[in-house]
């Protein structure tokens, strides 16, 4: 990238600059992610729920870290490329929630607006997220290759092709769009190569991260099942992934599952569990953030000087 993007150093500079339409889009948006979540966790059942209780303490914090690796690695990222203040955090975290309950990459265009906001370089945040998307992508489809040819025999096994459908083969869209990327790289990539490279490395070390994380909150909350299977789930949750434009990849995976190994399965029935608590993470998030901008608006308001205030200084000003 031509120049890096200098972020404002303190959240205070950015928040400062907000008008109130953004302040009531931000409201309006919040309102909606709310109101879909909520939506989508009152289809959660009575042995679902049973299941979430039931969970060793063990899961929880490796659930938590779990749900915060995007975030996390996403943050080193656009640290390295922006300079982005530790604020962004929150940015990151909304991007995230959009992704994953709204509609796949609408999350990108939320942090888009953010960035142009509170960056000095207009053209720079695009190019930063175009290339640091593309370079995930190409990460998560050579995993997902790799996954998938290891556990070849046991997904046949299960027909997960045949039951799938039509929406496997939409899966081989972002593939063919990655081998066209690596055919045309210099003219589709915007950033140096040094900070390709850099893009990549993290993005590999989330993706270790995250199956790591993964398969360790499984072998927590059912030691019984043994790695083998974790392995193939695994990469039917990446298969999942590659499936472009639906929402909540958590709960879809979940439903996958359930159709796989039968309702009854505990290992379906712990994935629609997680798939709930993931939501109940987002909700979480979402209102937090909420409250947060709601508080620091409320901060700025009680401290600015009033109208008459400000009249009179300006009065004094003029006399002196």
């Amino acid at each position: 990238m031509k120049g890096k993007s200098v972020m404002d150093e303190t959240g205070q500079k950015v928040a400062g600059k907000a008008s109130r339409p953004w302040v009531w889009l931000g409201v309006v948006l919040s309102g909606g992610l709310v109101g879909v979540i909520a939506l989508q966790l009152g289809g959660a059942s009575g042995e679902v729920l049973k299941t979430v209780r039931q969970l060793p303490l063990a899961v929880w914090p490796a659930f938590l870290l779990l749900y915060l690796t995007q975030t996390l690695f996403d943050y080193a990222i656009f640290r390295r490329l922006w300079r982005m203040p530790l604020a962004g955090f929150e940015a990151l975290l909304r991007k995230n929630v959009i992704n994953e309950v709204v509609l796949g990459y609408s999350g990108e265009a939320f942090l888009y607006v953010w960035a142009r906001r509170a960056s000095r370089a207009v053209a720079a945040p695009f190019a930063a997220i175009k290339d640091a998307n593309i370079v995930s992508a190409l990460m998560g489809n050579l995993l997902t290759l790799v996954l998938a040819l290891v556990s070849a025999t046991q997904l046949q096994g299960l027909d997960f092709a045949q039951r799938l459908g039509p929406a496997l083969w939409s899966g081989l869209i972002p593939v063919a769009i990655s081998l066209g990327v690596l055919a045309f790289g210099r003219r589709v990539f915007s950033l140096r190569l040094g900070q390709l490279f850099y893009v990549a490395a993290v993005c590999g070390a989330r993706l270790t991260v995250w199956a790591g994380l993964t398969v360790l909150v499984w072998s927590l909350a059912l030691p019984q099942v043994t790695p083998g299977l974790w392995v193939v789930l695994l990469a039917i949750r990446l298969l999942v992934s590659r499936i472009p434009l639906i929402s909540n990849k958590d709960l879809v995976f979940g439903s996958l599952v359930l159709l796989l190994l039968g309702a009854h399965s505990a290992v379906a029935v712990l994935l629609a569990a997680l798939a709930v608590m993931t939501l109940g993470l987002h909700l979480i998030v979402i209102i937090g953030l909420g409250a947060a901008d709601l508080a620091r608006a409320l901060r700025r308001v009680s401290t600015s000087p009033g109208p008459m205030v400000r009249a009179a200084a300006e009065a004094g000003a003029v006399h002196d």
